[in-house]
């Protein structure tokens, strides 16, 4: 096929061919445009974590630490390690009586790593907050919650306030301001707990990570 064949087949094609869309166009528009209300958020997010495996608890600024309470005792909890300077922390920690023995995450992790990967049975964690379109918690561990505490003990607890539960991910970035904030150094996405596969498919949970993942959701009045 000389030059001039080929060009008027092209021509031909282009002409008798209307332009496809990529199949990405319209995808950005179609995740920005959800307009969920507050129960609609919540119903996927619960949804979402649920199909994953993760725990969902309600409860309000009033009685979160009885929900709290109740998680522990419900799984034989022997300790919790927890931050002592947030406000979370805090206010756990001035009722330490009604919770297993409380440990601070108050030193280097060469400094006890042994036992924290093998005698720490919980941790607690706050979070930045969520994503209903996936069933994503959003983490920014810092020197108060340094990231091995939702990564390694075998439990997860995390509070989320449901005014931080966002649509979808470009939302919450928005909605939150992270450009203006300054993006963190290391930002944890958090979709139930942790969970592998080997090459036959069969999912087994806890294998790089917590096995279990509880979240309480918080509301600003009582749900």
């Amino acid at each position: 096929m000389n030059n001039v064949a080929r060009t008027n087949i092209l021509q031909r094609l282009r002409k008798e061919t209307p332009p496809q869309p990529s199949p990405c166009q319209g995808k950005e528009q179609d995740v920005s445009s959800f307009d969920w209300d507050r129960a609609e958020r919540i119903r996927r997010f619960t949804e979402r974590m649920e199909a994953v495996r993760a725990e969902i608890h309600h409860a309000d600024h009033r009685d979160w630490l009885d929900v709290l309470t109740e998680i522990c005792h419900a799984k034989g909890l022997n300790n919790l390690l927890l931050s002592p300077n947030t406000t979370w922390g805090q206010a756990i920690s001035a009722q330490a009586g009604r919770f297993p023995t409380l440990r601070h995450y108050e030193q280097p992790i060469d400094g006890w790593k042994e036992e924290m990967f093998y005698g720490i049975d919980a941790a607690f964690t706050s979070t930045l907050g969520g994503i209903a379109e996936t069933g994503t918690l959003i983490l920014w561990p810092d020197a108060e919650e340094p990231r091995t505490m939702s990564l390694v003990p075998p439990v997860h607890i995390a509070l989320l306030e449901v005014d931080k539960l966002h649509t979808t991910f470009a939302a919450a970035v928005q909605e939150q301001g992270w450009v203006e904030k300054g993006l963190p150094t290391n930002a944890l996405l958090v979709s139930g707990p942790s969970k592998s596969a080997d090459i036959e498919q069969t999912l087994a949970y806890g294998v790089h990570g917590p096995k279990e993942l509880v979240v309480i959701l918080v509301f600003s009045h009582p749900a």
